[in-house]
């Protein structure tokens, strides 16, 4: 009986690639044939580039504690160059970025007594230690602020949305470093479902405490948010970490049958079900991707592992 060839691709060869000065660009081509997760973050790098040659519309969505890290400053950097068009995020995100443009954050090590810590009044998110004076320092920084958003919402006679709230927020930092600064500057909307979730929203609550008149409008971003989906031509998305950042930004999309280009940066696993270990093929069956939409999930620490595609979506964004 004759057997029939079957057309399978061929396959490349594992190699690394030479100690040589490179570019990033240079460096994520070559670490392809690599193999594990060098691989995955090679693809992703390619996705970027295709997502802005097809000048698609950019989605970037992080989560807070990547805020607490170095990554703030790339964010801001980001947003300063225009190199994508809406930033979905919690509001952890928003109040790390404040805080951080009067006193840094320090860095300081994941085995230590956090009874020790609380004792001395020092908070820790993994090996970065936040003291409560931060805290202190955000209240001073946000009650005024409310203030001045209850006169607004008095003289236009509505409530304030998470998305202008944190647009008039921006007009009162000068820090450089920051990405609300730049936000507001560039005008990049920065969408944030959650906004309760954290210590600005403990603060809007000590606020509406003393004043009951005020509020804040979760609803009346997504009609914001769904005209962007909408109108768009294509759709991309860059999303680090989970969580309610994540199923925002993908959540949209389904009023377009799904984003055209997805990658992802997770450490979460996905067989327990959740949202945030959940890999894009899953989010193709809720029609969140299309089903033929370029995608790939990088495994790993996003402090390591964005750095690459930041300089890349940088040295991209000339199409």
């Amino acid at each position: 009986m004759k057997q029939t060839k079957q057309n399978t691709p061929k396959l490349k060869s594992i190699t690394g690639f030479k100690l040589e000065n490179k570019t990033v660009t240079e460096l994520l081509s070559e670490m392809e044939t690599i193999g594990f997760q060098a691989t995955n973050l090679s693809k992703a790098g390619s996705i970027i580039t295709k997502m802005k040659k097809d000048k698609a519309t950019v989605f970037l969505s992080f989560t807070s504690n990547m805020v607490s890290s170095g990554l703030r400053e790339v964010f801001a950097q980001i947003v300063k160059y225009k190199l994508v068009d809406v930033i979905v995020t919690s509001v952890g995100s928003i109040e790390e970025d404040l805080m951080k443009t009067k006193k840094p954050f320090l860095l300081g090590d994941f085995n230590v007594s956090d009874v020790e810590l609380h004792k001395e009044g020092t908070n820790r998110i993994g090996n970065i230690f936040v003291p409560t004076d931060r805290y202190l320092l955000l209240e001073k920084l946000s009650q005024p602020f409310f203030a001045k958003m209850l006169v607004k919402q008095k003289k236009e006679g509505k409530m304030i949305s998470p998305s202008e709230l944190i647009y008039e927020l921006g007009k009162t930092v000068t820090d450089e470093n920051s990405i609300i600064y730049w936000a507001t500057k560039n005008n990049i909307p920065i969408f944030c479902p959650g906004i309760t979730d954290g210590a600005l929203g403990l603060q809007a609550y000590f606020f509406k405490e003393e004043n009951k008149e005020f509020g804040i409008d979760v609803t009346a971003d997504m009609h914001k948010a769904a005209e962007i989906v909408i109108t768009a031509d294509k759709t991309a998305g860059i999303i680090l970490g989970g969580g309610i950042a994540k199923h925002h930004l993908i959540g949209l999309n389904i009023l377009r049958d799904g984003l055209d280009y997805a990658v992802y940066i997770t450490t979460a696993m996905e067989g327990d079900g959740s949202l945030s270990g959940a890999r894009p093929k899953e989010a193709k069956s809720w029609s969140k991707i299309k089903e033929e939409g370029n995608v790939v999930c990088v495994e790993g620490d996003a402090t390591i592992l964005f750095p690459f595609l930041a300089i890349k979506l940088k040295e991209v964004s000339k199409w």
